[in-house]
C-alpha cells in the first residue's frame, strides 16, 4: 500500500477484540441511558450498539429495545450477552445512514460514541429523526478533542494516513459542539442540552495499557497491520508510549482522564427530563 495515495480501508469494528474497549466505556453508557429518562413500555434504539452496553441497560428499564450496528461479530456478542441475562433485544445489522426501522417507530435513541463515526452527519441526523416519534428524544455521547488518549489516537491515525499516502481528511463534524448540533438537528425541531462528563482509562502500567489497546481496539489492530507491512509499527509504538507517559496521571500505574459530552436532544414542545 506504500505510496498508493489511497486512504486506509474503512475500520472493521469486528476486528480485534472490541469487547475490551466496550467494557471501559460501560460507565458512559450508563450515563447516556440515565439521561434518556426511559419509561417502561417505551421503544428504544441503541444506534451503534456494539456489544450491547446501552441496550442491556435500557431493557432493564422495561423498554422494548432494538440494537443496530454494522459489525456482525459485535452483534453476535451482544446477542450472547442478552441471552445470558434472559433479555429480549432485537439486534440487527445497519448503520446511521440507513437505519432498518420504520418511520416514527421509536421513542428514544441512545448512541454512545457511535453516531459520531458516521461518514455523513446530515444523513445520520435525517435517519435518526425519521425513525423517532413526535415526542422522542436523542441522547448521544461524543469525545472532547483533548487529553492524552485523544492525542494518542490522533497521532496513530495520522501516522497510518501518512504511511499509505492518503490526503489529509476534511475536518470532521464537531459532535461535541452545542451550536453545531443545534444547526444539524434544529431544522427537525430539536433543542440541545449539553453536559460534560469524564471517563478514566487505567492499567497497571503504560506498557500494559498500550499493549492491550494495540492488541484489541479495532482501529489499532487495523492500523498496526498496515504499519507492520511497511516496517513503521515500532516507531509509532515508541511515540505513543512517550505520549502516554507524559500524560500519565498515576505515578505508580497508568491513568488518563478523557472528557466527553452527553447531548440530550428533544423536540420543541416534546418531552423534557421532568416529563411531558
Amino acid at each position: 500500500m506504500t505510496g498508493s495515495g489511497q486512504p486506509p480501508a474503512a475500520i472493521d469494528w469486528g476486528a480485534g477484540h472490541y469487547e475490551t474497549t466496550a467494557a471501559q466505556l460501560a460507565p458512559a453508557a450508563a450515563v447516556a441511558v440515565q439521561r434518556a429518562s426511559l419509561r417502561p413500555g417505551e421503544r428504544v434504539l441503541d444506534l451503534g450498539c456494539g456489544t450491547g452496553n446501552a441496550a442491556l441497560l435500557a431493557v432493564r428499564a422495561g423498554t422494548t429495545v432494538t440494537g443496530v450496528d454494522p459489525a456482525a461479530r459485535l452483534l453476535e456478542v451482544a446477542r450472547d450477552r442478552a441471552a445470558a441475562e434472559g433479555a429480549e433485544i432485537d439486534f440487527t445489522t445497519g448503520n446511521a445512514a440507513s437505519i432498518p426501522l420504520t418511520e416514527a417507530s421509536v421513542d428514544a435513541i441512545v448512541s454512545v460514541f457511535a453516531v459520531i463515526f458516521a461518514p455523513d452527519p446530515g444523513d445520520a441526523a435525517a435517519e435518526m429523526c425519521r425513525v423517532l416519534g413526535p415526542c422522542g428524544r436523542i441522547v448521544l455521547s461524543a469525545w472532547l478533542p483533548a487529553g492524552t488518549v485523544f492525542e494518542m489516537n490522533s497521532v496513530a491515525a495520522d501516522t497510518v494516513r501518512r504511511a499509505v499516502g492518503a490526503p489529509a481528511p476534511a475536518k470532521g463534524f464537531p459532535w461535541h459542539d452545542r451550536d453545531a448540533l443545534a444547526g444539524l438537528f434544529g431544522t427537525y425541531g430539536f433543542g440541545v442540552e449539553l453536559e460534560e462528563h469524564s471517563l478514566t482509562f487505567s492499567a497497571a502500567s503504560v506498557d500494559e495499557y498500550l499493549e492491550v489497546e494495540s492488541r484489541n481496539h479495532p482501529m489499532a489492530v487495523t492500523g498496526i497491520a498496515i504499519l507492520e507491512q511497511l516496517g513503521q509499527a515500532e516507531a509509532l509504538r515508541k511515540r505513543l508510549h512517550h505520549i502516554l507517559t507524559d500524560g500519565n496521571e498515576d505515578p505508580n500505574a497508568f491513568r488518563a482522564t478523557s472528557r466527553y459530552v452527553v447531548a440530550i436532544l428533544t423536540r420543541h414542545g416534546g418531552r423534557t427530563q421532568e416529563g411531558y
